[in-house]
């Protein structure tokens, strides 16, 4: 009998060094697909099926190049936990074979994520969880929170809630091509200015 192949992600994007999706610096990647539909998501994008698939174990692979610089991971979207298994699959082997610390958003309540079968394995490889819908009336952009009915739940002893305050609301990066990458839990709006690059609204 073969093998079970090994899961992939479909994945949105994957960003080697941010500074405002977790503590310190941290592997990002967003996820692609997600059914929820909070109205007002900063990632609408994320939402549709598709994406790159990428097995688990080239993700994994590719976090461990980035080497001593980076402190965790973060897994967002998109919507995570609608691929559980390959997401599962790779915090795992973070948890296991590498001294990184982990971060996961969720849109699913906690009550919601408590009943799902892999609740169990999630709580034992990920050190902080961000749970809940994005309500766009209730935005607070702060401490990892996009609104203030998000619950934060700490399973490890890793980092205290005032670490979490303490990362930025936003990071503009600029890659060596001219790309503008802005992510972070309030992101600035960029608009283009004439003649020249984009600025924050």
């Amino acid at each position: 009998m073969a093998p079970p192949r090994a899961p992939s992600l479909r994945l949105h994007a994957f960003e080697p060094r941010s500074t405002a999706n977790g503590p310190g610096v941290r592997a990002v990647l967003w996820v692609q697909g997600c059914t929820l539909g909070c109205p007002g998501c900063f990632n609408p994008e994320t939402h549709h099926y598709g994406g790159d698939e990428v097995p688990a174990h080239e993700i994994f692979s590719r976090i461990l190049a980035l080497g001593d610089p980076v402190e965790g991971v973060t897994v967002s979207g998109g919507e995570p936990l609608q691929q559980r298994r390959a997401v599962l699959h790779l915090l795992e082997r973070v948890r296991v074979e590498t001294p990184l610390s982990t971060v996961l958003f969720t849109g699913y309540r906690w009550s919601e994520v408590a009943r799902m079968r892999e609740a169990a394995a999630l709580r034992g490889c990920v050190d902080v969880l961000i749970a809940g819908r994005y309500e766009q009336d209730r935005g607070l952009g702060r401490g990892l929170r996009g609104s203030s009915n998000k619950t934060v739940h700490l399973f490890s002893q890793r980092y205290t809630l005032a670490e979490l305050d303490a990362v930025p609301d936003a990071e503009v990066m600029v890659r060596a091509d001219g790309k503008v990458v802005v992510t972070g839990i309030d992101p600035p709006v960029l608009y283009p200015t004439p003649g020249g690059p984009c600025v924050p609204r």
